[in-house]
């Protein structure tokens, strides 16, 4: 007899659950889909010249620049150099980079410093100070 665990099975019917979301969507609903993907991830970035993005489009151009609008159908990006403004459908975008990090990663790598930092401290003085 064959004994399976909760965690196994769970994982087996995710994965089916998964294969058959992907298989039922149609192609204007992945579309859909990503777009609002794409239009969360630029919001979370923000716009103005902190926001400085990357992007690569379905004919293989590649913008740089920061982002000056974020519309419903599509966003304008603005060349720091020329500082010329380009529209950017939606549809059109392979790959954004965002070089901003989110507050979450700010958050993150702070308490990672402030981790190390203790440890080193706490080393540093089991070293020097014998009886402390």
């Amino acid at each position: 007899m064959i004994r399976t665990s909760p965690t196994i099975i769970a994982c087996l019917l995710a994965g089916a659950l998964i294969c058959q979301t992907a298989i039922a969507s149609s192609p204007p609903e992945k579309e859909s889909r990503y777009t609002q993907k794409l239009k969360a991830s630029l919001l979370e970035l923000g716009t103005g010249d902190a926001a400085r993005v990357t992007v690569k489009l379905k004919d293989k151009t590649k913008l740089t620049g920061y982002i000056k609008e974020i519309g419903d159908r599509s966003f304008v990006i603005a060349d720091v150099a020329t500082a010329s403004a380009t529209t950017v459908p939606y549809p059109d975008v392979v790959q954004v980079k965002g070089n901003n990090l989110s507050t979450g990663a700010k958050i993150a790598i702070t308490v990672a410093i402030i981790v190390a930092a203790a440890i080193i401290l706490y080393s540093v003085k089991g070293a020097f100070c014998d009886g402390c």
